[in-house]
């Protein structure tokens, strides 16, 4: 994966203003646009787009302090149709027009070529089971929240906190299938979507695919799929994102696994205080 990665990187800087091709690199490395775009976006910290247009205007900010004669060119250059498109794309990620780094020559927010690295000194052993599962339905309280990645989600805090305490118990009543008890399910997230995205996210539990669901309660079904079940334990959320971001810098490129379409889903075993064990479920497929 980490070939791959920077194989994608390479088509960029061969032609940062063309048009780029995510699946057909995936296809040419043997695996899909979807895990090659889920892996970058985890490892770069931005989706494949933004760094696309970063580079593409930290290029245009250097041909506009070099003293390119007419923005017009360089909005074209750059794939832009006028000047008013790239202005507002060129103000969006370094802070000032293009006409005012020309005249001053900044201050410009410079987007470095990336390159994807393997490491593995003071690597930590992985808790993890590849489980397959049948097909199930995931029932409880849904809503939409924006994707936010470090920290705590307070929307999803709200939504958790409105939902009353016999409401969880009836949810728990209800579940039938594993994971058992209490789920927290993200689901609808582009592949590399940004943050602020809206997503879908349940509070609820499972059920078996032929288990009647009561009127009141929100569903999403999932088809029979393998998923990789990651155990974690110790604080609260920073263990959980601190074992997603491991996931794809550590498991994923050194295991025959790549995540598949499908919502990701966190059962919560205990809580003790700040601290919270739990498992991560990730749908998967063999490479």
């Amino acid at each position: 994966m980490i070939g791959t990665l920077n194989a994608l990187i390479d088509r960029v800087e061969a032609a940062p203003d063309e048009e780029l091709d995510v699946a057909a690199v995936a296809r040419a490395h043997g695996t899909t646009e979807y895990h090659l775009r889920r892996m970058f976006s985890a490892l770069a910290g931005m989706p494949v787009s933004e760094y696309v247009r970063r580079r593409r205007m930290t290029i245009a900010a250097a041909e506009l302090v070099g003293g390119a004669p007419s923005l017009l060119d360089v909005a074209v250059r750059h794939g832009y149709g006028s000047v008013e498109a790239f202005g507002r794309a060129f103000r969006a990620v370094h802070g000032i027009g293009p006409a005012e780094a020309r005249r001053d020559g900044g201050p410009l927010r410079t987007q470095p070529t990336l390159r994807f690295r393997l490491s593995v000194e003071g690597s930590t052993p992985m808790d993890v089971t590849i489980t397959p599962r049948p097909a199930l339905q995931l029932v409880g309280h849904a809503t939409q929240v924006p994707l936010i990645h470090r920290g705590e989600n307070p929307h999803i805090q709200q939504h958790i906190a409105a939902i009353p305490a016999e409401e969880h118990a009836r949810l728990k009543r209800l579940n039938d299938a594993e994971p058992s008890g209490i789920l927290a399910v993200t689901a609808d997230v582009e592949p590399d979507a940004p943050e602020g995205t809206p997503l879908t996210y349940l509070h609820g539990v499972a059920l078996e695919e032929t288990t009647p669901v009561p009127e009141d309660l929100d569903v999403l079904r999932l088809e029979a799929g393998t998923w990789a079940v990651f155990a974690a334990d110790g604080p609260f959320p920073q263990t959980l994102q601190d074992l997603w971001a491991a996931t794809a810098t550590e498991w994923f490129p050194s295991n025959p696994w790549r995540l598949r379409p499908g919502p990701s889903m966190v059962r919560y075993r205990e809580f003790r205080g700040d601290t919270a064990s739990c498992e991560l479920w990730l749908p998967v497929e063999a490479e």
